[in-house]
């Protein structure tokens, strides 16, 4: 954005946004924004065609100019524009510096968006869905900002975790956020005192201790008696939504340890597992072993489930064309899944923190 409209009035920048969201219709007369190259020509003119089509075409059109208002307003309050002599927009020495990648200008921003503070709060859970970080995000926001509403809230949470995502500094799966080696990294980088805070100790120890626990519950998967293994994914089954769960121990199960029935969509399907526990990686056989006992089960798919890793290759088998999809879930998945489940660990909510909220005195002190 800073590049497109640099060299054009900041006015003729925001008259085009203005003209285009004008023109945004209404639920019974929808309007087609998806494909800028017709509509630009079609719905826009002169001064105005000409920055959304500069917009749309910068960076291999990576900004739909119907979305440029919210980096609009990015840029002119973070101050990375400014008015040059002639009244045209262009860099500011803090623009160009954030254009080339000046990680203090970076963190600046970041710290200013909280950004941090939400690395910050998933370095210490480690993992969270959207919904576990809202009402600490709402907190920091009403003490910080002027957004007060859960919608409000919510939306900005939604901007943040989906930057952070893109920027690879968290990863998700499903609908579980986790923080990144890459993100940690990031927050470490952060000037000393940005994120001060008398909590910063416990959060500390905290994240240490949960790393421990991680630690201990590997170790513990590793050393337990086989078929209490298998147990305990039958029992992770059962967490995760499946039903008629069965831990096979009879001979003649073909291999497979666990058996349950899940609903996908309006459609419910027997999935088999197989468990493996072992530190070395798992082989392609096993796969193929796994997909030929499908038809014994009546199942339609299976899961392959180590403590240990996955050897190269078995991605490419487990997903081969035509044939039966199979998962596989490596020792590090499968830590994941039981904590997020919570089996064979559990979560301690006894923890207490109070945080003033300032917001309310503020209020007080303008009436």
């Amino acid at each position: 954005m800073i590049k497109a409209v640099s060299g054009y009035s900041k006015k003729s920048v925001h008259g085009m946004i203005s003209d285009i969201r004008g023109q945004s219709g209404t639920p019974q007369n929808p309007v087609d924004w998806s494909e800028p190259d017709d509509w630009i020509s079609e719905r826009l003119s002169g001064e105005y065609a000409e920055i959304a089509n500069k917009i749309w075409v910068q960076d291999n059109h990576v900004l739909n100019p119907r979305h440029s208002y919210g980096a609009y307003l990015f840029i002119n309050n973070s101050d990375l524009m400014t008015v040059d002599m002639q009244g045209y927009w262009q860099p500011s020495p803090k623009g160009r510096a954030f254009l080339k990648g000046d990680k203090d200008v970076w963190l600046e921003l970041d710290d200013s968006e909280g950004i941090l503070q939400l690395l910050e709060l998933l370095s210490v859970r480690g993992q969270a869905k959207n919904g576990d970080l809202l009402p600490e995000w709402m907190t920091y926001l009403r003490q910080n900002s002027k957004w007060n509403s859960e919608q409000a809230c919510k939306s900005t949470l939604y901007a943040r975790l989906v930057n952070l995502v893109d920027r690879k500094l968290l990863k998700r799966e499903g609908i579980i956020y986790q923080i990144t080696d890459s993100g940690r990294k990031w927050l470490d980088a952060a000037p000393q005192g940005k994120l001060c805070d008398p909590l910063d100790d416990i959060m500390d120890s905290i994240v240490r201790y949960n790393e421990q626990q991680k630690l201990l519950l590997s170790q513990q998967l590793q050393n337990m008696n086989p078929y209490h293994f298998e147990i305990l994914i039958g029992q992770l089954l059962q967490a995760m939504g499946y039903e008629d769960v069965n831990v096979t121990k009879a001979s003649g199960d073909k291999g497979i340890d666990v058996v349950g029935n899940v609903q996908v969509g309006i459609t419910r399907i027997t999935e088999v597992v197989q468990v493996k526990r072992m530190q070395n990686s798992v082989n392609r056989p096993l796969i193929d072993q796994l997909r030929g006992a499908l038809p014994y089960h009546k199942a339609i798919r299976g899961t392959l489930i180590t403590t240990g890793k996955f050897s190269s290759g078995c991605a490419e088998a487990a997903n081969y064309p035509g044939a039966a999809p199979i998962t596989l879930i490596d020792g590090t998945r499968l830590i994941e899944l039981l904590i997020e489940n919570g089996v064979g660990i559990k979560r301690n909510h006894s923890l207490e923190l109070l945080s003033i909220d300032m917001s309310v005195f503020e209020e007080q002190t303008e009436d």
